[in-house]
């Protein structure tokens, strides 16, 4: 049985993050679910496993949610995120999410195998092509995404979010 890298307590949470982003033509590739009332959409991807290299947990999560093999062609981003949790078994946590994003090789083709899976919280996620010019009018995380898709760079690149309340940054 695989073990994600994770682990939670009564006050935190990590998790270790490998998702893709994967854009063909002026199109990008997003999950999304409701999360208590709000539809957001997110890169596709999940927790990498004990003893899983990152970019093998990309193709494995990109494969379970999509039906399709696709290729990794760079590590793009590497993100560390710290948030108050806001769903189900996070919420009153202080979480802490680092993610390895990679640029996925377009298959030249947006048909799925797969379009609808259920995660670990077991909502169930959609996956949707977005047009590149209306990700700023929808709930996207990681809110950089956006940013990053406007103005793609070759270089790797590592950003810090904190996004908790202030009460919580003096931890």
């Amino acid at each position: 049985m695989a073990i994600d890298c994770a682990f939670s307590t009564n006050e935190y949470r990590f998790r270790y993050r490998a998702a893709g982003i994967i854009v063909d033509g002026d199109e990008v590739l997003l999950a999304g679910a409701d999360f208590n009332g709000d539809y957001t959409y997110y890169s596709v991807g999940g927790a990498v496993h004990a003893g899983e290299l990152a970019e093998d947990a990309c193709v494995r999560e990109i494969f379970e949610e999509t039906g399709i093999k696709f290729e990794i062609d760079r590590l793009a981003v590497i993100h560390e995120c710290i948030y108050d949790g806001f769903y189900f078994d996070t919420v009153g946590k202080t979480c802490h999410e680092i993610s390895f994003y990679y640029m996925i090789k377009p298959k030249g083709t947006k048909t799925l195998k797969v379009t609808k899976s259920v995660n670990s919280s077991g909502r169930i996620e959609n996956m949707h092509w977005i047009k590149l010019s209306e990700l700023n009018k929808l709930p996207v995380y990681p809110k950089f995404l956006h940013a990053y898709l406007m103005h793609p760079c070759r270089e790797l690149i590592h950003i810090v979010t904190d996004n908790r309340s202030k009460k919580d940054k003096n931890n």
